[in-house]
């Protein structure tokens, strides 16, 4: 418009970050909103290229950041297990021989064969995280998603976590329930407008990142 005079600033979701995450880990990825967690994940599961640096994941790469994402809400449970499951990878005849074994840690088996429009958020969470763990990833990303599940669920998911572990996979999570990043993470770190304010072992993240929010 005439006598409007444009500004463009920058804005770096993600800036100047730089760690190392051990193979056959749990990894928390922490911070308040807005930090660029959920950004860096999406770099990390390839569906963002950084416009900088480079990050080298080793092996396959696995991925559940969004309620619903790769799932079409007019197909069925089982419908979806098939999509989502060869999006992440998976051919035919592998999800065949894992189809009973995901829809058994989704717990949604009465459910399989309804429209996943009529899913709860949880049970679109349960079923894709299950569909995530089956495709035998070297590196699960996971987001905040897993808060949406019930109590029992993530007791599941932390036998899962687990089991990963001891097969030596590695998995990299946000949260922001610090108690649940303390317990199931051995590293972590914090995220601050976009850059690396800490990383280390889990406890001391979480600790340097509550002392934090005391302060004025």
């Amino acid at each position: 418009m005439r006598g409007r005079v444009s500004v463009h600033h920058d804005f770096w979701a993600v800036r100047d970050v730089s760690f190392e995450v051990p193979a056959g880990s749990t990894f928390g990825l922490i911070g308040s909103n807005g930090s660029g967690k959920s950004t860096l994940l999406k770099c990390l599961a390839r569906i963002l290229t950084p416009d900088e640096g480079r990050i080298v994941p080793v092996g396959r790469v696995a991925a559940l950041l969004e309620v619903g994402s790769g799932f079409h809400p007019e197909l069925t449970g089982r419908e979806n297990v098939y999509l989502n499951g060869s999006i992440l990878g998976m051919s035919q005849k592998e999800i065949r021989r894992k189809f009973d074994e995901i829809v058994d840690f989704s717990g949604v088996a009465d459910f399989i064969d309804q429209p996943v429009k009529n899913y709860s958020s949880g049970m679109y969470v349960r079923l894709g995280f299950a569909i995530a763990i089956n495709v035998d990833p070297d590196i699960l990303v996971v987001d905040e998603v897993l808060a949406v599940g019930d109590v029992e669920f993530q007791e599941k998911c932390a036998e899962k976590f687990a089991e990963f572990r001891r097969k030596e996979r590695t998995v990299i999570m946000v949260s922001h329930a610090m108690e649940a990043v303390s317990q199931m993470c051995d590293h972590a770190a914090w995220l601050r407008d976009g850059s690396l304010a800490a990383v280390g072992s889990a406890d001391d993240v979480v600790a340097e990142y509550l002392s934090s929010l005391q302060q004025p």
